[in-house]
């Protein structure tokens, strides 16, 4: 009998323990990026990160996860320097960039269209470029080793058929963009076409917007839009999260409540909060994986400075929604992708892998 109460005792303990974190967390994902390549280069690597505006939470979220993969795995030094949004600036600390002979230099949403001379001297010097949203595209080009982000077209199709699918009426749709980059071009006008394709939905107006400007302009556009379209209006659609970083009160201002807004990137950490929170107009960001591409970055670089090839790898974006975050908790979005695990198992081939390929892990 005492044996029966002890067990019954442990059962329920484990049941109360286990099974919650279980339901909330996701299963490992296959991970459906490359498993081979070149072993961590041997060489003290420096390797500068040159940011468009550390303002921008995708640039930053990149950032962090590229210099922990770079520094800490691969054991090369990694400097960060801002453009602060203003193209002058970026070619100055560019031109600075060079002068300080790295290794590598990483364009943090910088198009290397803005800078060909100084694109050109890099390369004369031997300097390994890569960026991450340096261009509308994924992949190599004559510019860059690699450029890393995803298909913008998959961006903008998940932001606007999100928004399609669970609308309760007629959609009157405000897209905001900033012009200066190939990718927002790109999903701006994916994400516009989507919408008129829609029997049921209109795009009301496409707002060119500086991302570096969104802190001071998004009050006054609000004013307008309310202005010009009333009613009409039930949905902003924007390429980046910073301009809901601005907008929540604008619209409490102008008593709409009512206003849907999507993000078609990046999944800021201030977007993800508040999407968690519930407390705001944001219902979706379609989120780039930042930790899985800051690694990628790293795994370009070494492929570049092995002389081999790049990877060709393209990440998939992420629908964040306050659903999707109430099964995930507290993790990170992409803790269920196996990157990690992955880039080790190629940067580390000597070394015997510490947990089952079946075993759930999750990054903190």
């Amino acid at each position: 009998m005492r044996f029966n109460l002890l067990l019954g005792v442990l059962t329920m303990l484990l049941v109360l323990t286990s099974q919650p974190a279980d339901a909330a967390r996701p299963p490992l994902q296959a991970w459906d990026g490359p498993t081979t390549g070149p072993a961590a280069h041997p060489g003290k690597k420096l390797v500068i990160y040159i940011a468009q505006d550390y303002r921008n939470g995708g640039i930053t979220g990149v950032y962090r996860a590229f210099t922990g993969a770079a520094t800490s795995k691969l054991g090369w030094q990694v400097r960060a320097v801002d453009g602060k949004g203003e193209q002058q600036m970026v070619r100055v600390v560019f031109a600075q960039a060079i002068a300080s002979k790295p290794d590598a230099i990483v364009l943090g949403g910088i198009p290397p269209s803005d800078l060909p001379d100084l694109i050109a001297q890099a390369q004369q010097l031997g300097i390994k470029l890569v960026g991450w949203h340096a261009g509308a595209k994924a992949g190599p080009s004559k510019e860059l080793f690699f450029n890393v982000t995803t298909d913008a077209l998959a961006v903008a199709q998940m932001a606007a058929n999100y928004a399609i699918q669970n609308a309760n009426g007629p959609m009157g749709a405000v897209i905001i963009t900033d012009r200066r980059f190939d990718i927002a071009i790109a999903k701006s006008d994916a994400m516009k076409q989507i919408i008129e394709q829609c029997p049921n939905c209109r795009c009301l107006t496409v707002e060119n917007v500086l991302i570096s400007n969104a802190a001071e302009e998004v009050g006054g556009l609000v004013q307008r839009l309310h202005k010009s379209y009333g009613k009409a209006w039930t949905h902003t659609f924007a390429i980046n999260d910073v301009y809901f970083d601005e907008m929540n009160f604008p619209l409490r201002q102008i008593k709409r409540p009512d206003i849907r807004n999507i993000s078609a990137g990046d999944g800021s950490s201030k977007a993800i909060n508040r999407i968690r929170g519930g407390l705001s107009q944001q219902v979706a960001t379609i989120a780039e994986p930042l930790n899985a591409q800051g690694w990628q970055l790293a795994d370009e670089l070494n492929r570049a400075f092995s002389g081999l090839p790049p990877s060709g790898y393209v990440t998939s974006p992420v629908l964040v929604t306050r659903e999707m975050l109430n099964v995930i908790g507290p993790r990170d979005i992409d803790s269920h992708l196996e990157y990690r695990q992955a880039y080790e198992r190629i940067w580390f081939p000597a070394r015997t892998t510490a947990q089952p390929a079946n075993q759930m892990i999750f990054d903190n």
